[in-house]
């Protein structure tokens, strides 16, 4: 069998964000084929190997590239062969992302808020009439609430809300002025994700015509080998050169998302991304009971400590209001956020087959991917090119006998129209062994 090796591309096109392109790592023989079994390898008695750098695009986004394979070396006589059908190669690599897994863990308020109610008959089991917004609140089944029932303060200029408490008549007419206190969630809930395992993705799509026909392919991370249906192409993604270095791993945050729809794990992410956020766990407090945490909840609220004496709204400090409005500040002075996903991150949930557990962000560096192609090559066709040669000159200095070696120059002119390549034999005295140069 003869075997052959690459070594001519022509380039079409390339398109990316930058000028990076495609390139050929080594020379790459026509091998045999080895079958291993009948649905692994390719459908073929030789095949070219290309082994190629693939390149993302600027910031990591799409790059693509389309070339021709028009010209191979014979092993056996180092002839040049141009082919008659060239195999036009198309690359297109999809931009690079992170993906990390998700894990559903519970809805927070938005924006926890305390309200008072002036009144002069406060009570824990008070009614709307007496407490009003801060009576005692019911489920969907007409069941207490527990913690959510006002805490009452007595009037005074110290106090969590400074009231008046009104002259001697007041009191012994309508009672002791007081206030009653209480928290209520606002309508607008996040849903709490723990952020997982992280992984890369994109994908590489190989296409090739050759001889009226198209083979294509799809690689990626998690379907490194691939072969075409017609068994003529094999896609092999070998790795990347150097790791990537500038992905973030959030094993300490949880990302945060407005609720979609019902509460609880919700179907889908949705595509709004203006109000994700990352932040640390450490801001959360997942069973409630503590205070100045994100998920705060009643029972932290009404047992704080010197309630009365403490100040209006303390216990709901750094809520995700807070710092939401914090990144608003710093955008609208033009700075990068600190919380927000959009405005710190690229390409956000782009993955294909986005769902509810996973988000991704693009990735920016650009690394090369190592590719190997293996193209079947029983089919290929050569153009054999005959141009008349003249000799110049020849000139061919004496040398001592036993010598090994002499030297000969020879001057030779393609005079035909065509380039061609030519083999020269020099027909030598007896004893000295017949050699032949390739021109």
């Amino acid at each position: 069998m003869k075997s052959l090796i690459l070594i001519a591309f022509t380039f079409f096109s390339v398109s990316s964000e930058d000028a990076s392109a495609l390139e050929i790592l080594s020379k790459s023989k026509l091998e045999k084929c080895e079958k291993v079994s009948e649905s692994d390898g390719l459908n073929c008695t030789s095949k070219i190997l290309l082994d190629l750098a693939v390149p993302s695009g600027s910031s990591g986004r799409e790059a693509s590239l389309v070339a021709e394979v028009v010209e191979a070396e014979e092993n056996s006589s180092n002839h040049m062969r141009t082919l008659r059908v060239p195999p036009v190669i198309t690359i297109n690599k999809s931009a690079a992302y992170a993906l990390y897994e998700l894990t559903y863990i519970r809805d927070v308020a938005y924006k926890p808020q305390e309200f008072y109610v002036q009144t002069r008959k406060c009570a824990r089991d008070a009614g709307a009439d007496v407490v009003k917004i801060c009576e005692r609140l019911r489920d969907e089944n007409g069941h207490i609430i527990e913690h959510t029932q006002p805490t009452c303060c007595p009037c005074g200029d110290q106090r969590r809300v400074p009231s008046s408490c009104g002259n001697f008549f007041d009191k012994l007419v309508k009672g002791k002025a007081n206030t009653a206190h209480c928290l209520r969630l606002t309508d607008d809930w996040f849903h709490v994700f723990g952020i997982g395992q992280r992984s890369i993705g994109f994908s590489i799509r190989i296409e090739v015509k050759m001889n009226s026909k198209t083979s294509e392919v799809i690689v990626g991370p998690e379907n490194r080998t691939a072969i075409s249906n017609d068994k003529i192409l094999k896609g092999n993604l070998v790795g990347d050169y150097v790791g990537y270095t500038d992905i973030p791993s959030f094993d300490d945050f949880y990302l945060v998302i407005p609720r979609q729809g019902v509460p609880g794990q919700p179907e889908n992410l949705g595509s709004d991304f203006t109000m994700w956020m990352l932040l640390e766990r450490v801001r959360f407090t997942l069973d409630g009971v503590e205070c100045n945490k994100i998920g705060v909840g009643y029972e932290a609220f009404n047992t704080q400590p010197d309630f009365c004496a403490a100040p209006f709204w303390s216990c709901l400090h750094n809520q995700l209001w807070n710092f939401w409005d914090a990144d608003q500040n710093r955008i609208s002075r033009n700075q990068v956020p600190l919380y927000c996903v959009q405005g710190r991150f690229e390409r956000i949930n782009q993955h294909p087959n986005a769902g509810s557990h996973a988000f991704s962000i693009g990735i920016t560096e650009v690394l090369n991917t190592n590719l190997l192609v293996e193209l079947r090559a029983d089919d290929i066709e050569y153009v054999y090119q005959r141009s008349p040669g003249k000799i110049l000159g020849i000139t061919a200095p004496t040398f001592e006998a036993l010598t090994q070696f002499g030297t000969a120059t020879i001057t030779t002119k393609n005079i035909g129209e065509v380039e061609a390549s030519y083999s020269l034999t020099f027909d030598c005295s007896s004893g000295v062994s017949q050699m032949e140069a390739i021109l």
